[in-house]
């Protein structure tokens, strides 16, 4: 088995207690997470040899974020130390019909003032299997944009197989930049994830017969989106996942792939939500996992929506969930009774 690279931030989440807002808080609970983070520690929950790549400051707070993927067997060998700042990000979980509420700050974090020299990506890649990455990651900076490509370069060159999440921040980057860069990135990618609104912000491949923020998704525009995006960047495969928000507290969730002959819709879930964020991502680690584990194209779909359905009943970032808890909901039980 190969080594699975991720490479992008981590931050250090601060969240009100419960349901309560900011204005409302006098303490809060402090985790970490990240896109590309959390990936790896799914992955290397479900037993792969997970690395994370990132840069972080050398003190207490850093090593706080470095020690909390070593606990969940994430291998930290490549993370460059050095700078000043771990990325924050404050978070109040929605309920109902009041929405979730993100506000960053990320300036001057080590990670978006790193330097080519923090990473030597032909060691890394040696004896990889997998890269992946996500749109965040070229948004922070300049320079984390050049990295990425010097990345996906080294990786093609590899032989590794390359997926991205196209992940678009509009708190980070204009679609005018984001459409530029990773135009670039996505040419060296195999696999390419988006959601429902990824492909239009980014890319302006817009679904047909679909209104997002009326709830109507169209399996026939997200086919037409997937169809573009394999054939614009000669892709292997393309995966959407596709959320229907009924409130802040209950989503539909399902998702759907296409690897250029045929096209796989997956069972859609209706999740009563505990914590929302990182759903992509464990989408993502669920896709990698089932595309490397001898699962075919179906059921890697299936076992990636399933895992990401657990994970929207997860606290936290990250996916903490066993093959065998989502085998067990892909085959159908979803009762959610007591096990003993």
């Amino acid at each position: 088995m190969g080594k699975f690279i991720t490479f992008g931030e981590i931050m250090l989440r601060l969240a009100p207690l419960g349901y309560e807002r900011f204005v409302q808080a006098k303490e809060f609970s402090a985790i970490y997470g990240g896109g590309e983070a959390n990936v790896a520690v799914s992955l290397a929950n479900y037993g792969k040899e997970a690395y994370f790549v990132t840069k972080l400051p050398k003190h207490e707070i850093g090593q706080s974020a470095v020690n909390e993927l070593r606990k969940f067997g994430v291998n930290t060998s490549y993370i460059a130390r050095g700078g000043n700042r771990l990325g924050i990000y404050f978070c109040e979980k929605g309920a109902s019909q009041r929405p979730s509420k993100v506000i960053y700050d990320r300036a001057n974090t080590s990670i978006s003032e790193a330097n080519s020299e923090d990473f030597d990506w032909k060691k890394i890649f040696d004896g990889a299997e997998w890269f992946h990455f996500t749109g965040i990651t070229p948004a922070l900076s300049d320079k984390c944009a050049e990295i990425a490509m010097e990345a996906v370069k080294a990786a093609k060159e590899a032989g590794v197989t390359v997926s991205v999440d196209l992940n678009y921040r509009k708190k980070l980057w204009t679609t005018e930049k984001a459409g530029k860069v990773m135009d670039e990135l996505v040419k060296y990618c195999d696999v390419v994830i988006a959601n429902e609104e990824d492909a239009e912000k980014v890319f302006g491949i817009k679904a047909d017969e679909t209104d997002i923020e009326g709830g109507k998704l169209s399996d026939e525009g997200y086919k037409k989106v997937a169809q573009e995006l394999l054939d614009r960047f000669k892709l292997k495969c393309v995966a959407i996942t596709l959320r229907e928000s009924y409130s802040a507290s209950d989503n539909g969730w399902s998702a759907m792939l296409y690897d250029g002959t045929n096209f796989y819709k997956s069972r859609k879930y209706n999740i009563h939500i505990v914590d929302r964020v990182g759903g992509g991502d464990s989408f993502g680690a669920g896709l990698i996992y089932g595309l490397t584990s001898g699962l075919n194209m179906q059921s890697s779909l299936d076992f990636a929506v399933a895992a990401s359905c657990l994970k929207h009943t997860v606290e936290g970032d990250a996916n903490m969930v066993s093959v065998e808890e989502v085998i067990t909901l892909m085959k159908g039980d979803g009762s959610g009774r007591v096990q003993r």
